[in-house]
């Protein structure tokens, strides 16, 4: 696996070159707390968006087992994070747009029900976190804008890592909220199922 450096590195000598040669950054990238993948590159800037996702150890992520253990209590949770995450996307910026979806960044936004998805997933027997979006790699016309996709890989998703995925103690009452509300929304399907049809 290569580190946050290597693909900094290569960004900057593919800068300016035609956007086909975003196709070289695909692959998995060790950075601080998490491993980035770049999964799908776009061919070109209006193009669907780069296919992007981050792994979170358990360790890192931080919930504790008794969030994630239970099935209804884990979809309630990465229900939770992808509502979290998409809303600090919406209060980011737009740093150096470009052309096309250039700067985009994009997430599953859920409506009313609560369900699983595949934007976000726990895994029930590690505890990690794997978070799925899509991204606008940034150009000028049909170039590489390599400081642009810099800013949204270094400045930007961090910053939405953290603040959305990271488990945070002081906020343990709002994680509880939503884990409650799951145990009761599970104990009155199942007090509907015994009652049986009318």
């Amino acid at each position: 696996m290569k580190t946050e450096k290597e693909l900094k590195n290569l960004l900057m000598s593919i800068d300016r070159k035609g956007y086909p040669a975003y196709k070289q950054t695909k692959g998995e990238y060790a950075f601080d707390g998490y491993i980035l993948s770049i999964d799908h590159v776009q061919g070109d800037p209006f193009a669907s968006p780069s296919k992007v996702s981050v792994k979170i150890n358990a360790r890192t992520a931080g919930y504790p087992k008794e969030y994630y253990r239970d099935t209804h209590r884990r979809i309630a949770l990465q229900d939770m994070l992808t509502r979290r995450f998409a809303r600090e996307i919406a209060r980011g910026d737009r740093h150096d747009a470009g052309s096309g979806k250039s700067g985009l960044i994009l997430s599953s936004r859920p409506g009313q029900e609560i369900l699983e998805r595949t934007s976000c997933r726990i895994v029930p027997d590690t505890g990690e976190v794997i978070y799925r979006m899509e991204m606008g790699f940034p150009a000028f016309g049909r170039s590489i804008n390599a400081r642009g996709l810099i800013h949204m890989l270094y400045d930007q998703l961090p910053e939405y890592v953290d603040r959305a995925l990271i488990y945070h103690k002081n906020e343990e009452r709002k994680y509880l909220d939503t884990l409650y509300l799951a145990d009761d929304q599970l104990a009155v399907r199942k007090a509907m199922e015994d009652m049986g049809p009318e």
